[in-house]
């Protein structure tokens, strides 16, 4: 069964929700950069969010982009989502060990230390949306609950989790947001404090056989919740060597000629899915003959 995101709408609009199941999204970006359990925790739980958010724009061509700056040793974070909900994304140290924490969860905090979450929206204007607010725990889910109250006015309630097998693939993946719409009135805030307080891990539910649908079922108990939407997200790299060409040729004649001086191929990596592209001596040649 292939990932799935669910939007919905509650208590007559007063509450908007999001919810995604991103096994498939994690395993795919777990296999294109080799991570650790750690890393492939924090990684999953970035793009679930990423997910969830990309979804929250309304052009196609809007990109959303989500970078965790930190002094941890994964060394920071960077995940992009479109309106559909696909993403793509990467940890600058994937290899990062830790040991589990006492309650035996991912350290995904001591993997990232202190730092800086950004949040950045392209919405085809002059400039793009950009809001940034310090890490407060670094369990990403905590962190993106602060940003959205302070950054963005809007109390919301984030819940993430991977969950990995013993052989360290991925078993469950997913999220759900809760946002309250302005003057939401005291008795939803109250009934979903109490749904909230009481349900369990996000991967305690995917486990049990609860899909989005279910997770926004449970949450928004007794606040008449109402699917508008469902997408099927999946992890989505938009390279291609043109676009590697394009960048080459952006460089210069001069970056260009140095390139060329060894007269060896070029090999370059995408880091979002590990896939490589190779330029020979003369691809460089013809790209700095054509270059401006």
């Amino acid at each position: 069964m292939s990932d799935t995101l669910v939007r919905a709408y509650a208590a007559d609009g007063f509450v908007r929700a999001f919810a995604v199941s991103a096994k498939d999204i994690v395993a795919t970006a777990k296999e294109a950069h080799g991570t650790s359990p750690v890393c492939t925790a924090a990684l999953g739980r970035l793009l679930a969010a990423g997910s969830m958010m990309g979804s929250m724009m309304k052009s196609k061509a809007d990109v959303l982009t989500l970078i965790i700056r930190c002094d941890g040793p994964i060394g920071g974070l960077l995940v992009t989502a479109d309106a559909d909900g696909n993403v793509k994304g990467y940890v600058n140290e994937p290899l990062v060990m830790l040991p589990a924490k006492a309650n035996h969860h991912f350290d995904v905090g001591g993997a990232l230390g202190n730092g800086i979450l950004s949040v950045i929206r392209d919405l085809g204007l002059k400039e793009p949306y950009v809001g940034e607010v310090e890490l407060q725990t670094g369990e990403i889910a905590e962190d993106l609950t602060y940003y959205f109250a302070s950054s963005e006015q809007t109390p919301s309630v984030v819940g993430l989790g991977v969950l990995m097998n013993k052989d360290n693939t991925v078993s469950q993946a997913g999220g759900f947001i809760i946002q309250l719409m302005p003057d939401c009135p005291e008795d939803v805030i109250e009934t979903l404090e109490r749904n909230i307080k009481d349900i369990p891990s996000v991967t305690e539910m995917l486990a049990s056989g609860m899909g989005p649908e279910d997770i926004l079922k449970r949450t928004l108990d007794g606040l008449n919740p109402e699917v508008t939407d469902t997408l099927q997200p999946k992890y989505e790299c938009n390279c291609s060597k043109e676009r590697y060409i394009k960048g080459l040729m952006s460089l210069g004649k001069k970056d260009l000629d140095s390139l060329i001086q060894g007269d060896e191929d070029i090999e370059i990596v995408c880091r979002f899915c590990g896939k490589k592209y190779t330029f020979s001596a003369e691809d460089l040649r013809c790209m700095r003959d054509s270059a401006q």
